[in-house]
């Protein structure tokens, strides 16, 4: 009798040993069981990707301007492009299709009220729904993955031109996140750094949890990184690790655009760090009093104001990423399965800062020495409702 209890005992701690070292090798190996499973399974030159969008209808549009080529002076100042960050996951797909319900749902709940919402009230906001890379894609570095990120630029690029197009020479700030942040560093170098006159425009650029390297916006660079407060013309991107392993996986893995359109390993070049509370490239710490407000904007109609916590973290950039600190309120605690803890937090800590930097961006740049506003694209004495930047559904 004893021995039978003593083995049952001994059954059920092996069971459970078994149980446990199978848990923490899955923990161990996620993302490579991750990348397993979103893996395409077809080469990207045989894949026939989803149908292009018509930037010329509001169903390609997230977001955009009822009347985008009028505006007021009642209108902000300036006119957004915002890039959005990844909300496909994949599976069969290279490339998602814009009318996606999942990834479309994920846009408009989380992300934009998250990212795009810091800037409403620094210009008119124009979000292009584009066949955005598959979350796959950025878990591995083969050819076929840089095709389909490759492939999204073209999007994102007419989409661009579309924007430019309607914005009739208003400021501009470009802003995108994580792959968006990628594919706004390549507009960037493509299309505003070789336009003076578009350069001229460019109050900001905004690449947030987004590698690029430090090396490609210096001092000399046509659109170098912020080096202070209110400096208009400039660029602010900053990465922020969850980990120490998602770190060492930005250094190892993360492919970054070359100056010929090409992508290519980060190497042993340090991402640019400009700390978002600070507004400048700098390695001092920007201690938790200085933060003006994180938010969770999950799920708030678009335009609605979120309530800000202020002092929710400090950051300070090192070794070229910038490290924040947890925040105060359990707001802002990262959940989800693996797929969601691999894509853009569904909150921003810095909402508030980013919106107060644009702003002063902004209005420097149109107080420059030499900067010409534009007359409003219609007469003052013409009755006309306000026309406010509304979602797609």
């Amino acid at each position: 009798m004893v021995n039978r209890i003593l083995l049952g005992r001994w059954s059920a701690a092996i069971g459970l040993g078994l149980v446990v070292l199978f848990a923490a090798a899955v923990f161990v190996w996620r993302v490579d069981i991750l990348r397993t499973w979103l893996d395409p399974k077809q080469p990207f030159q045989t894949y026939t990707p989803p149908p292009a969008p018509n930037y010329e209808t509001p169903g390609a549009w997230a977001l955009i301007p009822q009347n985008p080529a009028l505006w007021s002076a009642s209108d902000p100042p300036a006119d957004v492009f915002f890039i959005h960050p990844t909300t496909f996951d994949g599976g069969r797909n290279w490339n998602g299709p814009i009318d996606d319900r999942r990834s479309a749902r994920l846009l408009s709940d989380v992300m934009l009220p998250n990212y795009a919402g810091p800037f409403q009230r620094v210009g008119r906001v124009f979000a292009p729904r584009y066949r955005q890379a598959s979350l796959y894609a950025f878990l591995t570095n083969k050819e076929d993955a840089q095709e389909a990120r490759r492939f999204a630029y073209g999007d994102v690029r007419r989409a661009f031109m579309t924007f430019l197009r309607d914005n009739g020479a208003r400021p501009v700030v470009i802003v995108g996140v994580e792959q968006g942040g990628a594919l706004a560093a390549r507009l960037l170098d493509d299309v505003v750094a070789r336009d003076p006159k578009l350069l001229a425009r460019l109050a900001a650029a905004y690449m947030i949890d987004t590698v690029v390297p430090a090396a490609s916006y210096g001092p000399a660079s046509p659109i170098p990184a912020c080096a202070a407060q209110g400096q208009p013309r400039c660029v602010l991107a900053w990465v922020q690790p969850t980990d120490a392993s998602q770190a060492d996986r930005f250094e190892r893995h993360a492919l970054v655009w070359s100056n010929g359109g090409q992508l290519e390993d980060l190497r042993a070049r340090a991402p640019l760090c400009v700390n978002p509370i600070l507004g400048m490239v700098s390695n001092a710490p920007a201690p938790v009093r200085l933060n003006l407000g994180a938010t969770n904007a999950s799920g708030l109609e678009w335009g609605v104001r979120p309530a800000f916590m202020p002092r929710q973290a400090s950051a300070q950039c090192q070794g070229g990423f910038l490290i924040v600190s947890r925040p105060a309120s359990p707001s802002f605690k990262l959940s989800g399965g693996w797929t969601d803890r691999l894509k853009a937090p569904p909150f921003n800590l810095f909402y508030a800062d980013e919106e107060a930097d644009a702003k002063a961006r902004v209005q420097a740049l149109t107080r420059s020495p030499g900067y010409v506003s534009p007359s409003p694209s219609f007469g003052t004495s013409i009755a006309i409702e306000h026309a406010p930047i509304h979602r797609i559904p």
